[in-house]
This record gives C-alpha cells, structure tokens and sequence, in this order.
C-alpha cells in the first residue's frame, strides 16, 4: 500500500474522525473503501469472485454429494492396497 496526503479543513476532519468512531471505524478505513469504490476495485474484486464460483460450478469437480470420505477410510483403503503390515 502506498500513503495519501489529503487537505481538509480542522472542523471536517474533527466530525469525520467524531462520525467513524461512532461507526467503529477509522477515517482512513471510510477513504480507503470509497476510493476502492470509486476506482472501481470493489467491483473488480466482486466480478473476480462471481467468476471463480461460476468456475467451481462448472467444473464438474466434486464429490456428487458423496461428501469427502473419513480419515479412517482412507486408512482402510490404505491399508487394503500395500497390504497389513
């Protein structure tokens, strides 16, 4: 991340400062998400993530409602396959 330097008057920032700690927040934390907004990267990263599930979705990977077996079938497969030991 990079630093910005803005200009404001005292009486703005003492509200903004007063509003975010209400909010729980910062000042910085509100102009770093309306800059992500305005710049568009919110939507970008919104667009990357619809894109990714639509991806999973169409796989095709997955367990067919199966669910993922236990580890103590894994270890019966295992175990079956080199033989007991």
């Amino acid at each position: 991340m990079t630093n910005l330097t803005i200009t404001v008057d005292e009486h703005t920032l003492k509200m903004a400062r007063m509003r975010a700690l209400q909010e729980d927040t910062s000042v910085n934390a509100v102009l770093r998400n309306y800059l992500e907004e305005y710049s568009g990267v919110r939507q970008e990263r919104r667009e990357a993530g619809r894109r990714l599930l639509e991806l999973a979705r169409n796989s095709g990977a997955g367990s067919g409602g199966q669910g993922l077996p236990k580890r103590e079938e894994l270890y019966e497969e295992r175990l079956g396959r080199y033989g007991r030991r």
